[in-house]
């Protein structure tokens, strides 16, 4: 293989390779004569656990190819930024091709499985877009194709930003956010804070915030990610997240928050900075790469270290598991693709599983790879996903 098509692949392996080289990747991939070369290459060179017994080269290049080419974009700072360059790479290997799924330690075996049964529903893809409660009380659908203005917001359907006064605030008023299932979205509020929303969440914030008091937002249900403005850019004032279950000060910038309502357990996870946690008078300070654990039904608080990386993956189209138990799987995909999940058999619930999906994936192609490794079977009806 010629070293410098073997610098790009290795590059890319890595997390380095810039937009141009994966340009370039992608047209040497394109060829046929190079295909099995590539292949070939990532089977030896990943650092992963293959069975070629159930490898699909055609699918894994396919979807390798796809992945390459894709170049979503999120808002950062008044410009975008390519999620190819910064998370293409870093997951495309070990998260999309067949063999790198594992389910305790379990690879592929060559069982014979029955056919999944799908009705002709359609499953969709998740996407972005929002209801918008203003602060009459009027609620505005936001949808990808769709602009909408205010005198203090902009949105494209799939963001919306909210602009400083040039005015002092003496009265604060508030908008609510509420992403369905199937959903997600981007708000910058008027301090500069940027706010990634998971499916099914809903946040309260100020359409402004009071010049040198404390900024509080509420995160009703759901699943957020918060890079916030410093205080030492707003007079001091600090940033505050609230829920039923507790209260996060913001001493640093970014860190999430899953307080979904049908869970017990409400997480914040801290990616850089310093947060305090306050639930039920006790309070916990968090440094990066740790994460707190309030048990709802007991106001316990618990704190462990974690993979500060995977646990927000999601903001930028990656599900990530790492561990998790197919139960917690399927509920996550539950809200992505606006599906109910039932299992028929149980004893898979409990079945561990190591890799990453991509949120652009078509329902059907991740519940072949599921098929293809520990499932027996699964029946789509209607918008129930029933699991053999």
């Amino acid at each position: 293989m010629d070293k410098k098509i073997e610098n790009l692949i290795t590059k890319f392996l890595v997390k380095e390779a810039n937009l141009e080289e994966l340009r370039q990747l992608e047209l040497w991939i394109s060829n046929p004569k190079n295909e099995s070369l590539f292949l070939e290459y990532i089977k030896t060179n990943a650092f992963i656990n293959f069975s070629v017994n159930k490898y699909d080269e055609k699918t894994a290049k396919a979807a390798i190819v796809r992945r390459i080419r894709q170049e979503k974009s999120v808002f950062y700072n008044g410009s975008k930024v390519s999620n190819l360059v910064k998370y293409a790479a870093a997951v495309l290997v070990i998260g999309m091709l067949t063999v790198t799924y594992v389910f305790r330690g379990n690879i592929f075996d060559t069982t014979e499985r029955q056919d999944a049964i799908v009705t002709t529903t359609t499953i969709e893809v998740g996407t972005d877009g929002a209801l918008l409660t203003l602060e009459d009380g009027s609620v505005v659908t936001l949808e990808k194709g769709e602009s909408f203005q205010t005198q203090n917001a902009n949105s494209n359907g799939q963001q919306i930003e909210y602009k400083p006064s040039e005015q002092a605030t003496t009265k604060v008023a508030y908008n609510y956010l509420t992403i369905p299932r199937g959903k997600q979205f981007f708000v910058k509020l008027s301090d500069g804070t940027r706010i990634w929303l998971n499916s099914e969440s809903q946040l309260k914030y100020p359409v402004q915030f009071v010049e040198g008091e404390k900024r509080e937002v509420e995160l009703i249900y759901g699943e957020a990610f918060f890079d916030v403005s410093p205080s030492t850019e707003h007079k001091g004032a600090k940033f505050t997240v609230i829920n039923k279950a507790q209260e996060v000060e913001v001493l640093g910038t970014e860190f999430n928050i899953k307080a979904y309502k049908d869970e017990d357990h409400v997480y914040t996870t801290l990616v850089e900075g310093k947060v305090e946690v306050n639930a039920s008078a006790v309070k916990q300070i968090l440094k990066p790469n740790e994460q707190s654990n309030v048990n709802k039904l007991n106001n316990s608080i618990l704190v462990e270290v974690v993979d500060a990386k995977a646990e927000i993956a999601w903001k930028d189209g990656i599900f990530s598991f790492k561990g998790k138990p197919l139960k917690a799987i399927m509920k996550v995909l539950s809200r992505w693709y606006d599906i109910d999940v039932v299992f028929e058999n149980k004893d898979l619930e409990t079945i561990k599983f190591k890799g990453n999906l991509f949120k652009d994936q078509p329902i059907d192609e991740i519940l072949s790879i599921m098929k293809s490794s520990t499932i027996n079977n699964y029946e789509i009806k209607d918008k129930t996903l029933i699991i053999k």
